[in-house]
């Protein structure tokens, strides 16, 4: 079994780290566990006349290392092997893209829990994950 596991470092996909930790437990065979984070893209215009793209690069995977910190350490502590995964994009589209690409079985991630309007109005990652995702999404409020 092979498993996305998106993360951007809050507090609700800390709680789905959790859960899969608890969820991979109960399971007969050790899972594949891909841990991701998606950094959003630095609109590019003035920036690179100022910055080049080597600094750009570091720059979205150190910010990206930091945000991935705490869910590396819950996987290391409860001994669940993972592989990591930087990508910059808008996270509905890498998700879904990368699950394809790995053929994950489950995408488990975390959901802020807005109500369903909120939702509706601002765009949620979770929603448009699900409306997209070609496996099963496990969400976690």
């Amino acid at each position: 079994m092979k498993i996305l596991l998106p993360a951007d470092g809050s507090p609700c996909s800390l709680r789905a780290v959790d859960q899969l930790i608890a969820t991979v437990a109960c399971l007969r065979d050790v899972p594949e566990i891909h841990l991701l984070h998606v950094h959003l893209p630095i609109p590019i215009g003035r920036v690179q006349a100022h910055v080049g793209k080597e600094t750009l690069h570091a720059y979205y995977l150190e910010e990206s290392q930091e945000q991935l910190l705490a869910a590396q350490q819950k996987l290391d502590a409860a001994g669940r092997f993972h592989t990591t995964h930087i990508h910059v994009g808008q996270p509905p589209e890498v998700i879904c893209k990368m699950a394809g690409e790995l053929g994950c079985d489950l995408i488990v991630m975390g959901t802020h829990g807005r109500n369903p309007l909120a939702g509706l109005l601002m765009g949620s990652v979770a929603t448009r994950v699900l409306q997209h995702a070609p496996c099963p999404v496990l969400l976690v409020k």
